[in-house]
């Protein structure tokens, strides 16, 4: 295959809710207004689409790393996709997050936001503007409300927790959304086992939507997913999306040899952006994980990138795995990825590691 010839893949479906079906790889788009221009993030999205990905996913917050310059820029691009494209919209299944409280984000809802219905509605209205639509497919909650040890945080601490929306009042909002067409299904994100059993729980006793997804990280270097988090979500009938498969990049090798701060061109997110690297992917402990599985690839004949994403592509904890990429090569090499099947020999080797490291990017 080259850049000119794509190949389309055969996928089969993975369904979500009833009359949606997704593909069991998303482009995700948090890149698009900061490392990717406009021109580029269209052409990325031709060309998945061309490819067989239906299912793209997007945030009000998103570009990141996240400033008040490009807030809800990821949104509008898409929306000019969209808008440019007759007929595309019925193709694609969109979904898109309202932001949780402030994490140093005030120019979203205000530093005391607590992710009322009143802002989760008007959030929507939002996002609906900006990705000119007029239904989002899944609408997710991009983080708790409540006080949760999430991004790189191990504990929990009753000490933190702060007023905010209940979970029963967030769901009365998705209710409101998906009774004026406005939302065909709802999902979480950054959750825990509490939290998906929470809003599964109320929404049977209430009569409101169901969660139907939670967008949690799994990876390699991360697959905290599989303590407890795994059997809630079998068990309640609730699809994990993957997102980070490739650790932020750590997962590609470019850092294996440089380490991060030093890393040549094309420079990944982790070494142009300094608060990327304060972040649990950033973690010293994270690379040198990394650095032993990209070695198992390359001793097996495999790319890092091969090993990494077949690790989440052959799971069956994942429904679909969210890829991030920059260039249209990284698109197709993600793509291409989904044809590898690792040996039982190396899902040992890789479960052998882990054992040895467990969770630095947790």
């Amino acid at each position: 295959m080259t850049p000119h010839e794509p190949l389309t893949m055969t996928f089969n479906p993975v369904t979500l809710a009833p009359g949606l079906s997704v593909s069991p790889i998303c482009l995700g788009t948090m890149t698009f207004g900061e490392q990717v221009g406009e021109a580029d993030a269209h052409a990325m999205l031709d060309r998945a689409l061309e490819r067989g990905v239906n299912f793209i996913d997007t945030a009000e917050m998103y570009a990141v790393p996240a400033r008040a310059e490009t807030c809800g820029a990821t949104e509008t691009i898409i929306g000019h996709w969209l808008a440019q494209r007759p007929g595309v919209r019925q193709r694609v299944v969109l979904a898109t997050k309202v932001a949780g409280p402030s994490r140093g984000m005030p120019w979203i809802r205000g530093e005391h936001a607590g992710l009322t219905k009143a802002e989760i509605v008007a959030a929507c209205e939002g996002s609906l503007r900006r990705l000119r639509t007029d239904v989002i497919d899944l609408y997710q909650i991009h983080w708790p409300a409540r006080n949760v040890p999430m991004f790189g945080a191990l504990t929990f601490d009753p000490g933190k927790d702060k007023p905010c929306a209940s979970i029963l009042e967030q769901l009365e909002a998705m209710d409101t959304l998906v009774r004026a067409g406005k939302v065909r299904a709802i999902g979480l994100s950054n959750e825990t086992p509490y939290g998906v059993h929470e809003f599964v729980r109320l929404a049977e006793q209430h009569g409101l939507p169901r969660v139907v997804s939670v967008q949690n990280p799994y990876c390699l270097i991360n697959r905290s997913y599989e303590n407890a988090l795994d059997e809630t979500c079998h068990r309640l009938g609730v699809a994990l999306l993957a997102y980070s498969p490739l650790g932020f990049g750590l997962l590609t090798g470019k850092y294996d040899e440089t380490g991060i701060e030093h890393a040549g061109p094309p420079q990944g997110r982790m070494a142009l952006f300094e608060s990327m690297r304060k972040q649990r992917w950033g973690r010293p402990e994270a690379l040198a994980a990394a650095r032993r599985y990209n070695a198992l690839a390359r001793e097996h004949g495999l790319t890092p990138v091969q090993l990494a994403l077949a690790f989440c592509y052959r799971n069956w904890r994942v429904a679909s795995t969210i890829i991030g990429v920059t260039s249209l090569a990284q698109l197709d090499a993600c793509l291409d990825a989904w044809d590898v099947t690792l040996a039982p020999e190396v899902l040992e080797a890789v479960d052998r590691i882990r054992w040895d490291i467990r969770d630095p990017a947790q």
